[in-house]
């Protein structure tokens, strides 16, 4: 464990990105669910924006593990989940199609957000656009105080939803991205590949084949996310 006073000091920005992007994420599946007539999330509380029902289904997830994670390495990595009755999905692969899509649709609904608000800081004259950015380093703030933590935290905000949105759409079980082919395939076909990706050898092997592969993806994809931020950039 080896915390500087700057990561110290962005904990709190951390967190707040973090656990408000979770829940944002697995709001939007359950509502999606409840809208394609799976109430099951509805019912255990999880379409809201309110953190706590999702805490109390995953405190280790969305607390605990964050916070070890954040104190090994400096970064924050978790989950959450919203429950869905599996008889549903495979009744309707399609719909748990568009539920799956939901949750990264919201990471993208924030980086977007983010965007806009760092965009309207650099027009107020609050913000410039840095000479080199990082992950935590999207926006600069032209002086410190309050508004150097507001740029640090819409700059966590940009990069973790960037980085959840692309992770979870990757099409590879258990991940949303997997489930989300369904809407690719004919009735039959994707039913039949709902019932295979429950398989939990398949799901275990998948999601270690992901954390590998996206360690290697998201390098670019950052890059392409800040030079759609800032056109004509060039960033590398």
């Amino acid at each position: 464990m080896n915390l500087s006073p700057n990561s110290l000091a962005l904990f709190p920005l951390w967190f707040i990105a973090f656990l408000f992007s979770l829940t944002c994420h697995e709001a939007a599946h359950a509502l999606v669910a409840m809208l394609g007539g799976d109430p099951t999330a509805f019912h255990g509380g999880q379409v809201t924006l309110n953190p706590i029902p999702h805490i109390r289904r995953e405190p280790f997830g969305t607390v605990i593990f964050p916070i070890i994670t954040y104190a090994l390495s400096g970064w924050m990595m978790g989950w959450a989940s919203a429950p869905y009755d599996p008889r549903w999905q495979l009744s309707h692969p399609r719909r748990a199609a568009w539920m799956a899509l939901a949750g990264p649709a919201a990471n993208l609904a924030l980086v977007l957000a983010a965007g806009i608000a760092i965009h309207g800081g650099i027009a107020a004259g609050s913000f410039r656009q840095p000479a080199s950015a990082n992950f935590t380093h999207v926006v600069t703030a032209v002086s410190g105080g309050m508004m150097g933590g507001l740029a640090a935290f819409l700059s966590i905000l940009f990069s973790l939803n960037l980085l959840l949105a692309a992770f979870n759409l990757l099409p590879i079980p258990p991940l949303d991205g997997n489930t989300a082919v369904g809407l690719f395939l004919n009735n039959e076909s994707a039913l039949s590949f709902a019932r295979l990706s429950r398989n939990p050898g398949f799901r275990m092997a998948g999601l270690m084949a992901a954390w590998f592969l996206f360690d290697w993806l998201f390098g670019p994809i950052f890059t392409f996310g800040l030079n759609l931020l800032y056109p004509g950039s060039a960033y590398h």
